[in-house]
């Protein structure tokens, strides 16, 4: 799932770059209703690859007091920037659906730290995809959160 890498041609992609064309990614995260209600912002999505942005917010913390985004809320991120690398790959035909998800939780989030989420699919069959995730605050090489999945692809026939 990466992009055309002809030397001469300036429209290729490294796999990882906007993908501004793509009529799902962005509305994935600005209208589905859960990540609309806590907030995530939409950063760029790649044929199998996706990143999305959840800033702090007093409501969404763990415990009252530690200013620490709940880990509840962090999983949430991770589920939905996997669908998105998915959509972004596949499209809404892929219909996919979690069949498990792990998470390490490496260590809690800076206090009031926005934090973001990049997925991606490293392999993908007719019915399964897999993918790996991670979550930073301030920095990809100081993660929070690392993950593994399976989402299932009930590919939806054209007819």
């Amino acid at each position: 799932m990466t992009g055309d890498t002809t030397p001469d041609d300036d429209t290729r992609t490294d796999g990882v770059a906007d993908m501004a064309d793509n009529p799902y990614a962005s509305r994935m995260v600005e209208y589905t209703p859960y990540a609309v209600a806590v907030g995530m912002k939409y950063v760029s999505s790649s044929p199998g690859r996706g990143t999305i942005l959840l800033p702090w917010r007093a409501d969404l913390v763990g415990q009252d007091g530690t200013d620490i985004l709940a880990p509840g809320v962090l999983t949430a991120l991770i589920d939905h920037a996997c669908g998105l690398a998915i959509m972004a790959g596949l499209g809404f035909e892929a219909a996919p659906a979690t069949l498990d998800l792990r998470i390490d939780h490496m260590r809690p989030a800076a206090p009031r730290a926005s934090v973001t989420c990049s997925a991606h699919v490293y392999r993908a069959t007719r019915t399964i995809a897999f993918l790996r995730a991670e979550v930073w605050d301030s920095s990809p090489d100081d993660p929070v959160a690392a993950a593994q999945a399976a989402f299932t692809l009930n590919r939806r026939e054209a007819k």
